[in-house]
């Protein structure tokens, strides 16, 4: 007791000398930001190895889809801000009518203060640096708490980003969810969350008693649509997109990943023929030797997974996979046709190597089955019939919908990602997280040398009538007001 009593001391210690850090103005500066992005380049640049090792214990994680998923990512999103900076920061002047005589404003993008990232478990240092990246280039001093369930990841991100960032302005808490917990009750200027809607609730909560902005990246049930293509070629071409976006990332444990695949009946016996052949080119004739495939985080999801696929209601449905071994927190990527619709695999967040393909009628009938359920994080359609890519993107709603292709808008720094609904709230990447950790001020500047005498008491029609005017942006009556050449109209007698 006394030694947490000690550590929760200490912690309030350093919070409020990270608030004199921000305070001081240290933070605000240019020179400031772009060092510390550039700090963050030579850590991802000097300790790729140990970012593989540490990806490796916590996940199973191969030194490829490493690189892909989260170093090689991060890197691009630093370059990015690095070349951007200087504008972000320069705001943009603000467009005022003409009767704003000799006033000039702009709107300043300005630091939000101390703020707290709180990151996600499977991309353990892609979720914990990129929204580092947005809010040191804003100019705040940030408080990280990685993820416990990816310990080797957290206690890299702990003893390497003192080495290469400011430690009075950046710190990292590891712990569990008791310390993010207290954190989360603490006075902050924002704070930003990756991980479930449960515990995005619970952030909402805590963050309400202090009146926090609050940005949530959740996740959701992401549905891939393939319509009957005619060309073997692109059916060939959109399997193995779809299926890379479920089983390469992380084995299915992707906010963004694809959750199920919806089908057109008389097209699915050929769909699950062709998924098999290609899930046997990426993955082999035994996944469980293959180096390409994942591991699950923990015990507690590997058996939360487990459950879903031997529900009796389920099991008989799996046509290709389903093989696993606890021991190794191994689960093959599975292939399930029609599981029933209550099932807790199609109600819940899969979030593992498991992939329902439900079957429709019509292809059409996706946007209604799409559309009884929370709005998902992503919509990935793979079609090139025009009237159906225009209805999906009229008739329902995402985070972000994606043509014949899945997770690439997660690399793009020019599109905000972020979700909507149950999905999430708040967008980032690029300039969309810079702007996420800023607060936009309008700054306004005005001449002593004009002023419109109109403005203020004693009041009168002959007023009245300019203000008419005015709000109305017609010029020429207000000449004619003030000339005396215009009519007034009396004001109402009852007010």
């Amino acid at each position: 007791m006394e030694e947490e009593t000690e550590a929760l001391e200490e912690m309030e210690r350093e919070l409020e000398e990270m608030r004199e850090c921000y305070r001081s103005g240290r933070t605000m500066e240019a020179s400031w930001r772009k060092s510390q992005l550039k700090g963050l380049l030579r850590l991802l640049r000097e300790r790729e190895e140990e970012i593989f090792r540490a990806l490796h214990q916590d996940l199973g994680k191969h030194p490829a889809e490493a690189y892909r998923d989260e170093i090689g990512s991060l890197i691009k999103s630093v370059n990015y801000a690095l070349d951007g900076l200087k504008r972000w920061m320069s705001g943009n002047k603000a467009k005022l009518p003409r009767i704003a005589l000799l006033t000039t404003a702009k709107i300043l993008p300005e630091p939000l203060g101390l703020v707290l990232v709180i990151s996600s478990w499977n991309f353990p240092i892609g979720l914990s640096l990129e929204p580092l990246i947005g809010a040191l280039a804003a100019g705040n001093a940030v408080v990280l708490k990685p993820s416990e369930l990816a310990p080797e990841c957290s206690s890299l991100l702990a003893n390497a980003i003192p080495y290469y960032l400011d430690d009075k302005a950046v710190k990292v808490i590891q712990g569990g969810p008791g310390i993010g917990e207290r954190l989360l009750h603490k006075k902050w200027d924002k704070i930003f969350f990756t991980g479930s809607a449960r515990i995005g609730r619970k952030v909402i909560a805590a963050a309400a008693e202090h009146l926090t902005p609050v940005t949530l990246e959740l996740g959701g049930k992401c549905p891939a649509v393939i319509d009957t293509l005619s060309s073997s070629f692109d059916r060939k071409v959109a399997v193995q997109r779809v299926l890379g976006a479920k089983f390469s990332f992380s084995a299915g444990q992707a906010c963004i990943g694809v959750d199920y695949v919806l089908v057109e009946k008389k097209f699915s016996s050929a769909l699950v023929e062709l998924m098999k052949v290609v899930m046997k080119k990426m993955f082999g004739e035994s996944p469980r030797e293959s180096q390409s495939v994942a591991r699950i985080v923990n015990k507690h999801h590997f058996l939360r997974l487990r459950s879903l696929l031997l529900d009796p209601l389920v099991k008989s449905s799996i046509v290709y996979g389903g093989s696993m071994d606890e021991e190794s927190l191994f689960i093959e990527p599975t292939i399930l046709m029609d599981p029933p619709l209550q099932a807790a695999i199609m109600m819940d967040e899969i979030f593992g190597p498991l992939l329902p393909i439900v079957t429709l009628n019509k292809i059409e009938d996706s946007i209604e089955f799409i559309n009884s359920r929370p709005k998902p994080l992503a919509i990935y359609v793979f079609t090139k019939d025009e009237p159906l890519r225009r209805s999906m993107v009229s008739k329902t709603s995402s985070g972000s919908i994606v043509f014949n292709d899945a997770i690439i808008q997660y690399l793009a720094d020019t599109l905000p990602f972020g979700g909507i609904g149950e999905s999430g709230m708040g967008r980032y990447h690029g300039k969309f997280s810079f702007d996420t950790f800023s607060h936009q001020k309008a700054v306004v500047r005005r001449s002593f040398l004009v002023d419109f005498w109109f403005r203020f008491p004693p009041w009168n029609d002959h007023k009245l009538q300019l203000f008419r005017s005015s709000y109305h942006y017609d010029y020429l009556g207000i000449v004619l007001t003030v000339l005396g050449l215009k009519r007034t109209n009396r004001a109402s007698k009852g007010i």
